[in-house]
């Protein structure tokens, strides 16, 4: 049992919990008193801790619970156990299509079945930005900070405060003892022992016929530079779930195409995407008669917003800042952004239209003007007409009670509304419909006859491309045969995880290859009291003792200096 607030007969005023006399090393515990066969505690010196505490209040049962290395690897094994469950079926972090939760559910269900469902429904879908994972990634950082502060503290403490010459049940009580007589003067011997410490890099301090020889101190240090590096690597990880640090998403462009980054002020355009495959005598015996792609690469032109970029009314004011070619392992990098070529999907779409104006009745061109897929513009002039878009489906269809709608946002079968006026028109001027890509002929005559029948228009104009097809494709239309999928990363807290890892190493390497060995000894009328410790390894600490002593003229078997009594 501790005592409380003890004087030891040193005169040295412990503090209450203390173990071992923080001056001399007396044992001042019952227990250790009564039986002297029982080893020292050395861990710290016998230093007291604050989780020793006999009666703690409610704060000092907190730290005790934290300080607790028991805790501490229960936390590490649930976490562990978390972790491996999120590995079971993919993230939803991977996928670059889906953005609801009802898709996901529905993604988790067919593909994995009733587990998949069970999976979804627990979470686990989202395993590493998780309330409960995140909660365990703390409560392992706390852990570990108070584990180094209940014990790094003590440690400092007793290993700053040594007192040279110990106590003979301090001594005697040892890993590595030796007890004996000299002739001769004392202090010369005590200098030739001091000599031959410090040959074997020791550092010695003498009082009188007392030595404290001392190696490699700085190993005992190890576990808690360690324990920063581990700090330092969570809280880097925790640190990726503040946005402005960390990114990782997909962004899926078209040949053309211009889309700003979400959550920046960036614009990335899609200029051209290249694909080139092997060929055939180039590929294995197993691969012939497949695609092969060699080389598959975006080339992407980075823009950053300059004026109106809050302004969802009004197109933004965009500066270009770098071109880059985009390919696997060779990615777009800017102001901490990383923009890697993910994959490629080979889909055609619709960029742009070149439609011509003409009068039906004498086939004479008016003008030609060009339609965009995406965003079109409201106001055109077409020779001495205007025309204005009044209405845009870019994938036209109907719904149930007959009425116009768009099928998606995607321009598979694009129908422009089209107002004309200019001469010989009456002031409200007429509509007409036209479909660059149309499905089906007897659709667009259905709408154009609509609105002649209405009255909104005398079928006087219509759209046509002046030139023929080639290649079976549209000559005055563009379209993106490829669609690739682009990586956005940002990840400020990557540098803080490899300091931490890297400081994390440092404390493993001093922990493991040094060990901390401390030789204590004094003479008393001729007899000689010598005690030994080390963290480990104490056949090197018995090597070195026994060399020393023979070297002194006292010839002994190193075997002979381990204290049985102590071997656990």
């Amino acid at each position: 049992m501790l005592l409380e607030n003890t004087k030891c007969e040193c005169g040295h005023q412990n503090h209450m919990g203390t173990v071992l006399c923080e001056s001399c090393g007396k044992p001042l515990v019952d227990d250790l008193i009564q039986n002297e066969d029982t080893p020292l505690e050395m861990r710290y010196d016998g230093v007291a801790r604050r989780s020793q505490k006999r009666n703690p209040k409610l704060i000092d049962r907190v730290w005790n619970f934290f300080s607790s290395v028991k805790i501490a690897v229960y936390l590490i094994v649930l976490a562990l156990l978390g972790a491996t469950l999120g590995t079971i079926f993919q993230q939803e972090s991977t996928f670059i299509n889906m953005t609801e939760r009802s898709e996901f559910a529905a993604f988790y269900k067919d593909k994995y079945g009733f587990l998949g469902e069970i999976y979804f429904t627990l979470g686990l879908s989202h395993t590493y930005s998780s309330w409960w994972f995140i909660t365990l990634l703390v409560m392992i950082g706390t852990s570990l900070i108070v584990c180094s502060l209940d014990r790094v503290l003590p440690l400092y403490r007793a290993l700053s405060k040594q007192q040279i010459r110990k106590h003979l049940q301090f001594i005697n009580r040892q890993q590595v003892v030796y007890s004996g007589t000299i002739e001769g003067d004392s202090h010369d011997w005590v200098q030739d022992v001091a000599q031959q410490m410090k040959k074997r890099h020791y550092r010695v301090h003498r009082d009188g016929d007392a030595l404290l020889a001392e190696k490699n101190r700085f190993s005992r240090w190890g576990p808690y530079i360690n324990h920063i590096g581990l700090i330092i690597f969570l809280l880097a990880v925790l640190g990726r779930g503040i946005p402005s640090w960390h990114m990782d998403q997909y962004l899926a462009l078209y040949e053309g195409e211009t889309r700003q980054i979400p959550e920046t002020n960036l614009y990335i355009k899609n200029v051209d995407f290249t694909r080139e495959l092997y060929d055939e005598d180039q590929l294995a015996s197993n691969q012939k008669g497949t695609e092969v792609v060699k080389v598959f690469k975006t080339e992407a032109i980075l823009y950053e917003c300059v004026d109106l970029c809050d302004d969802p009314t009004q197109a933004p004011v965009l500066e270009e800042v770098l071109q880059h070619d985009i390919e696997v392992n060779s990615a777009l990098s800017y102001k901490g952004y990383s923009i890697y070529q993910n994959s490629f999907n080979q889909m055609v779409r619709l960029i742009s239209v070149h439609p011509t104006l003409i009068e039906v009745a004498t086939g004479d061109s008016i003008g030609a003007f060009d339609l965009m897929a995406d965003e079109p513009d409201v106001d055109y002039s077409v020779g001495d007409y205007s025309l204005e878009l009044v209405d845009y489906y870019p994938n036209f269809g109907w719904d149930a009670q007959g009425r116009f709608m768009t099928i998606n946002r995607e321009p598979n079968n694009p129908a422009y509304f089209l107002r004309i006026t200019g001469p010989d028109i009456r002031a409200e001027g007429e509509i007409y419909v036209y479909f660059p890509l149309p499905k089906s002929n007897v659709e667009v005559k259905k709408l154009n006859q609509y609105f002649v029948s209405s009255g909104a228009s005398t079928g006087r104009f219509d759209f046509k491309v002046e030139k023929p097809l080639i290649d079976g494709k549209m000559n005055n239309v563009k379209y993106s045969e490829y669609t690739t999928y682009l990586n956005i990363r940002k990840d400020l807290a990557m540098p803080y995880i490899w300091f931490g890892a890297a400081i994390s190493m440092i404390g493993l390497i001093m922990g493991f290859y040094w060990q901390h060995r401390r030789i204590w000894l004094r003479v008393d009328q001729g007899v000689v009291s010598l005690g030994a410790h080390t963290n480990k390894n104490s056949y090197g600490l018995r090597a070195d003792v026994a060399m020393a002593l023979e070297r002194t003229g006292i010839k002994i078997d190193a075997k002979s200096l381990d204290n049985r009594r102590n071997i656990r």
